[in-house]
C-alpha cells in the first residue's frame, strides 16, 4: 500500500540526487530488469519500516532557458503540487543562503508538511552548522550526509509521520481505471465517448489526490471509476513544455487504478513518452491495455492492423501480455469493447490458481524443458505457490535462486500464460531457497 508522495527540493548542488539515490537504495525501486522498459531517475519507490511511498527528485526536472531563480521556483511549485510531504535539502557546509530563504518562504505558503535536511554534515565537528537553519522558520533541522548515509533514517521517520492518515476507500467493489498518454491523443474524448453512451452516472467524486475529479458510473450492473489524469491547475508554456511533469500526473492516477489504458495516437504514431508512461504502469504491476485511438484517420488496407500490431509488439516488448484495441473516440468505433476488456484484464489480475494445479503446470514445464546447467549446477524447483494477486505473484521454492536464469523464468511465465491466460496483467515470479 503506497502511503503517499514525498518530493525532494532545494537549490542546485546541495546533494538532492545523492539523498534520492540513498533513499531508494541505488535503483532498488526497479523491480525487474526487463529489456525495453524506459526508466527515469525522476521518481522511485522507498520502503521504510514496512511502509512504502513514492519519492520525486526535482533535480531530475530540467527547465531549459529559465533564469536560475525561476528554475528553482518552478521545481518547488511542481513538488508542492504533487507531494504530500516536502523534503527541503540545504547545504551544511555552505550555510544559509538567500536562495534557501526564498524556497523556505514558498514552502511556508504551501502549508504542506516540510522536513528540513541539512546535508553534507559528514562528522560530529560539523554538527553545529545546522543551528543557523532554524532561521528559516520551518521546523527543526536534521543533520544528514547523503554520501555516508548519516541521518537518512531520521528523515524517513519524519516523512512517514507527516503523511496524511489513510483514507477510507470510497471505491470498494468498483473497478478503477485510468487513461494515460501524451497530450492530444484523445484521452478526454474517449472518456466522454464512454460516459455519453451511458446515462447512469451515479456521482462525481472528488479525487483523493490533488484536484483530479474521478467519475463513478454504472454499466450493465457493474460499477466503475474513471480516474482523471488531467487536473493540472497551473497553465503556461513552461508547465506544458515539461514532459516529465505529465509523467508525475500519470503516476498518481496509475497508483490508484486497477487497470491502465495506454492511449496511443493513430495520427502521430508511437513516441518515446508513450513507452515511458507505459513502462511505469508495467513496473507498478497494474493491468495494462494498449488503446490505439483515431483509427478512423488511419489510411489502411486489410494488412494495416496486423502491421501496426507487430510494430506495437516490437516497441512495447515488455508489454507482450497487454491486449491491443483499435478504437475511434470520434466515431465511437469499438469504444463499447473497452469496458468488457477492462473487466477481463481486472479478472485475470485477481485470478488465484489452486496450488496443486499450479504445481502440475510447473512440473510439466520442467519435464518438457529442463533448466539449463550453470557452472555444473542445475536449478531444481521443488514447489510453487501463489502468494499474491494484482499482480499475480508466484513463489518458486528452489535449490538455489541464483540458478533461475532470466530466459528460463521467461519460459515458465509463457507456460503459465498458456495454461491460465493472465491477459493484460504482469506476472511476477520469485525464486526462494527451500529451507
Amino acid at each position: 500500500m503506497i502511503r503517499g508522495i514525498a518530493a525532494i527540493v532545494g537549490r542546485p548542488n546541495v546533494g538532492k540526487s545523492t539523498i534520492f539515490n540513498r533513499m531508494i537504495g541505488e535503483r532498488k525501486s526497479i523491480v525487474e530488469d526487463t529489456p525495453g522498459v524506459t526508466r527515469d531517475r525522476i521518481y522511485g519507490k522507498v520502503e521504510w519500516l514496512t511502509q512504502e511511498f513514492r519519492l520525486i527528485d526535482t533535480g531530475g526536472i530540467q527547465l531549459a532557458d529559465q533564469p536560475f531563480q525561476e528554475e528553482i521556483r518552478m521545481q518547488v511549485e511542481i513538488a508542492v503540487d504533487e507531494a504530500d510531504v516536502i523534503i527541503f535539502v540545504v547545504n551544511g557546509r555552505e550555510g544559509l543562503t538567500n536562495d534557501d530563504e526564498y524556497i523556505a518562504r514558498m514552502l511556508q505558503r504551501s502549508e504542506k508538511p516540510v522536513v528540513l535536511a541539512v546535508n553534507k554534515v559528514d562528522n560530529t565537528e560539523m554538527q553545529a552548522n545546522i543551528y543557523e537553519f532554524y532561521n528559516l522558520g520551518i521546523g527543526d533541522p536534521t543533520a544528514v550526509s547523503g554520501i555516508h548515509g548519516i541521518g537518512i533514517g531520521d528523515i524517513l521517520d519524519e516523512v512517514i509521520q507527516n503523511f496524511p492518515k489513510k483514507k477510507i476507500n470510497d471505491y470498494e467493489g468498483m473497478t478503477k481505471f485510468c487513461l494515460i498518454g501524451r497530450p492530444n491523443v484523445g484521452k478526454s474524448s474517449l472518456v466522454n465517448s464512454l460516459l455519453n453512451e451511458d446515462r447512469s452516472i451515479v456521482s462525481q467524486i472528488e479525487g483523493t489526490t490533488r484536484d483530479a475529479i474521478d467519475t463513478a458510473f454504472q454499466r450493465d450492473g457493474k460499477e466503475y471509476v474513471v480516474i482523471d489524469t488531467a487536473g493540472i491547475r497551473k497553465r503556461g508554456k513552461v508547465y506544458e513544455s515539461i514532459e516529465k511533469y505529465s509523467v508525475l500526473r500519470a503516476m498518481s492516477a496509475i497508483e490508484r487504478s486497477d487497470v491502465v489504458l495506454v492511449v496511443l495516437d493513430g495520427d502521430t504514431g508511437i513516441r518515446e513518452q508513450d513507452k515511458h508512461v507505459a513502462g511505469y504502469a508495467h513496473e507498478a504491476g497494474k493491468g495494462v491495455i494498449l488503446v490505439y485511438n483515431k483509427w478512423d484517420t488511419v489510411e489502411k488496407d486489410e494488412q494495416t492492423m496486423n502491421q501496426i500490431t507487430k510494430k506495437l509488439r516490437q516497441e512495447f516488448i515488455y508489454l507482450d501480455y497487454a491486449p491491443i484495441l483499435f478504437v475511434s473516440a470520434k466515431s465511437g468505433q469499438r469504444v463499447n469493447a473497452l469496458l468488457p476488456l477492462i473487466d477481463e484484464v481486472h479478472d485475470y489480475a485477481l485470478l488465484r490458481i489452486q496450488t496443486n494445479i499450479l504445481n502440475e503446470v510447473i512440473m510439466d514445464a520442467q519435464l518438457m524443458t529442463p533448466p539449463p546447467t550453470h557452472k555444473g549446477q542445475r536449478l531444481k524447483i521443488y514447489y510453487a505457490s501463489q502468494v499474491a494477486v494484482a499482480p499475480p505473484t508466484i513463489v518458486l521454492f528452489v535449490n538455489d535462486p541464483s540458478l533461475l536464469h532470466f530466459s528460463y523464468q521467461r519460459y515458465l511465465e509463457n507456460r503459465l500464460r498458456e495454461a491460465f491466460g493472465f491477459i493484460g496483467t504482469t506476472l511476477r515470479i520469485i525464486a526462494r531457497e527451500r529451507k
